[in-house]
């Protein structure tokens, strides 16, 4: 298995099109990369909601039949990634309820970190749950709010969460967007043919053909209706706390998200910064495909070193495969990456990544470089500063102990990959490249959390 962090959930929504399953499943393919353990889809034909949802892949769940079940000209959309929450069906989302008011879907990118705290007070007033998300808590808060109407109950249960949430809601004949004070996840809006699409990401647009008109604010309730979009906000936080390891590794190089900045630009000026900062005299700059290609292009650029492919991607490998026993050594990296010998042999190699987590990957990467390759020297940049704590928002990291730069120098890394050298950008370096540095959220590299922990939470996090 590759060494990374997975990534969160894409959520999207399509209202007033003809064909707006349709657009939801493809909106959906464009978000395969933010989850690949489950997805659903939910449409409302204006007087009822119907539901399909399934484990695995978006091409592998919505079969032309399935798609024809979800009548009507609004769709909300998921891809699950679990980080609250087992794999399991009962968890994937949207979650589709009946409560006193009639009907109501949910889907939600993110994580609550006052979901436990929450959830055992409304299992004490009676509440029963049928699954262990933390997206359900949302539900149950909408269905025992005390006030009027729906969009009221909305903001009385969204002012009680904490945390990373970016959530598309939808009756039989409404969609309502929220968007969590902070800003954690990107959330945009987009147009098409007088439709409105909602997503995790504008590469969605682009395979709809939809065009991007604004994102959805921080604190942010949008009401789409027949009335057309109504706004409100609910909380204005005193900083906004962008998750920066969107820009690093989790969005796809061809979205533009946090007021509709390109991905891949971003990554390329990270390459640029490791380049000014730790070059080193080598012959040839590569990447670890694919996120690292965006930041090893910036890197051959600035430092004039030539670029090539000298690891190249299995794209076909599945989900899971039959593996030989202590037969081939790194077998598991070997599937997905196989060096270019004729391109590496007695050269001197910058290999660029966007982050290393357990490290145990990169070392694997290094020596199948040498061994197989025959690279003279390899010199190992990562385009993103140590990664020594584990994020509460959305993301599933590892523990704080299973981190590698959590534990040990950057030296120490060095030795255990048997990299001939090693360097990180530092954060400073990081947020040089991003406009308002401030606005972003980097607690998975310096331990400074932006959101207070439930007492329940700092407990168990002290285990970690």
């Amino acid at each position: 298995m590759i060494d990374k962090f997975h990534e969160e959930c894409g959520v999207l929504g399509v209202y007033n099109h003809s064909e707006a399953a349709n657009l939801a499943y493809l909106g959906l393919y464009a978000l395969q990369h933010r989850g690949q353990e489950g997805a659903g889809i939910c449409s409302s034909d204006g007087k009822q909601l119907h539901l399909e949802k399934g484990m695995g892949l978006v091409a592998d769940i919505f079969t032309e039949r399935r798609l024809q079940k979800l009548h009507g000209h609004m769709a909300v959309g998921h891809n699950r990634y679990s980080t609250a929450g087992s794999s399991a069906l009962k968890n994937v989302q949207p979650i589709l309820v009946n409560y006193s008011l009639g009907s109501l879907t949910i889907a939600h990118n993110g994580n609550l970190i006052n979901a436990s705290e929450i959830r055992k007070e409304l299992e004490e007033e009676g509440a029963i749950f049928q699954s262990n998300s933390d997206s359900e808590v949302i539900v149950h808060l909408i269905a025992h709010a005390k006030s009027g109407d729906l969009h009221e109950r909305i903001v009385e249960a969204v002012k009680r969460i904490s945390g990373a949430f970016s959530l598309i809601l939808m009756t039989e004949r409404e969609m309502i967007v929220v968007r969590d004070p902070y800003g954690f996840r990107p959330l945009s809006i987009g147009e098409h043919d007088g439709a409105w699409i909602i997503s995790s990401e504008t590469c969605a647009f682009d395979l709809v053909g939809a065009q991007y008109v604004r994102d959805v604010e921080p604190g942010e309730i949008l009401i789409i209706n027949e009335n057309g979009l109504q706004s409100l906000t609910f909380s204005n936080a005193q900083r906004q706390t962008h998750c920066i390891f969107e820009f690093i590794y989790f969005s796809r190089p061809d979205s533009n998200i946090f007021g509709n900045l390109s991905v891949n630009e971003i990554r390329k000026d990270l390459g640029r910064e490791l380049a000014r900062n730790y070059g080193v005299e080598a012959d040839l700059v590569i990447p670890v495909p694919d996120s690292g290609v965006p930041a090893a292009l910036g890197y051959a650029e600035a430092s004039g070193i030539p670029f090539d492919f000298g690891l190249v991607r299995n794209h076909y490998v599945g989900r899971t495969f039959i593996e030989p026993r202590q037969t081939i050594r790194h077998f598991g990296v070997k599937i997905k990456l196989n060096p270019v010998r004729k391109l590496l042999e007695g050269r001197r190699v910058v290999v660029v990544d966007d982050s290393i987590v357990r490290g145990t990957t990169s070392k694997k990467i290094v020596k199948m470089l040498k061994e197989s390759g025959g690279a003279k020297e390899v010199h190992m940049r990562i385009s993103s500063p140590p990664t020594i704590a584990p994020c509460y928002y959305g993301i599933d990291t590892p523990s704080k102990r299973e981190l590698i730069a959590s534990n040990h120098s950057i030296e120490e890394i060095k030795k255990y990959i048997t990299a001939d050298s090693m360097a990180y950008l530092n954060t400073e370096n990081l947020l040089s490249v991003v406009p308002n540095p401030d606005d972003y959220c980097t607690a998975c590299f310096d331990n400074q959390y932006p959101l207070r922990f439930p007492l329940q939470q700092l407990n168990q996090m002290s285990l970690f």
